[in-house]
């Protein structure tokens, strides 16, 4: 095999040390991330410009980039807190974040890539503490589970707002009691509602008996006016027109004007 030139020597040097440059000096920011530059000897962290986007940058070699996940995450956390009466509950809560594009370079500077456990993972245990302390087990096992949700939401964004992340939501997924007050809870709710079932049935049935009471009063109040109208002029005013309806009929009849009781007619039929 022949030797190469000595000429060609120098170049497959510098040719090996610009693919070293370039591999050193290429960056590929990924989908749904950021880069923070870092710059050896200009200042440090670039908090002035926007982050690198996605996509194939060239940096100067000596510069470093932080690449960051700006899609929205989830952090999920059980905490043990405090009741309002002392009482140990237990929270699962879920909490979506992600961090202030544009501040990126501040949020790198100020917390680090470890932002999470730095600041998010804190403010949501402040937060869920001081929220479950306003309120008794009862009211976070029925009726309070939305407002705790929101509170803790509320507290928790009011902190982060401040570092450069933005919360998006928090969702309480579940609150555990100790059995015993669970149990105690579940028991007074059963005869409250039984109470309630209670209290229906009787109202219903004095409604029922009121409607009953006043159909009766109508119907006897009914009778005494038309009693009270029925005179035996108007009876035998009503018999002589029913009599002569029937005389009007095609079967064969025999009429006895006045050989009734009153003096009403007596109809005599073929039967």
């Amino acid at each position: 095999m022949e030797k190469l030139p000595k000429i060609a020597l120098p170049a497959v040097f510098i040719l090996i040390a610009l693919v070293i440059l370039i591999s050193k000096s290429a960056v590929t920011i990924g989908s749904g991330e950021a880069g923070v530059l870092y710059k050896t000897f200009g200042g440090g962290v670039v908090t002035d410009k926007p982050p690198l986007g996605e996509g194939f940058h060239i940096v100067a070699p000596w510069n470093k980039v932080y690449v960051y996940e700006v899609r929205q995450q989830e952090l999920f956390e059980k905490m043990k807190v405090l009741s309002s009466n002392g009482l140990e509950i237990q929270i699962d809560a879920s909490a979506w974040y992600q961090p202030v594009d544009v501040e990126l370079g501040i949020l790198h500077q100020n917390l680090g890539e470890n932002y999470l456990d730095r600041v998010i993972k804190p403010a949501i245990r402040s937060a869920a503490r001081s929220v479950v302390g306003r309120y008794t087990p009862e009211q976070l096992y029925s009726s309070k589970r939305d407002a705790i949700q929101d509170e803790i939401f509320a507290e928790t964004k009011k902190i982060l707002d401040k570092q450069n992340v933005q919360l998006n939501e928090v969702l309480v997924r579940d609150v555990t009691l100790p059995n015993t007050i669970k149990e105690a809870i579940e028991r007074k709710l059963r005869q409250e509602q039984e109470s309630l079932e209670y209290e229906f049935r009787l109202v219903t049935a004095k409604k029922e008996a009121e409607k009953v009471t006043i159909e009766a009063q109508g119907k006897a109040d009914a009778n005494r006016i038309l009693s009270a109208s029925l005179t035996d002029k108007i009876l035998q005013d009503k018999g002589i027109d029913a009599t002569l309806k029937l005389s009007e009929s095609p079967n064969s009849k025999v009429i006895v004007v006045g050989g009734g009781d009153a003096g009403l007619p007596i109809i005599l039929g073929n039967n």
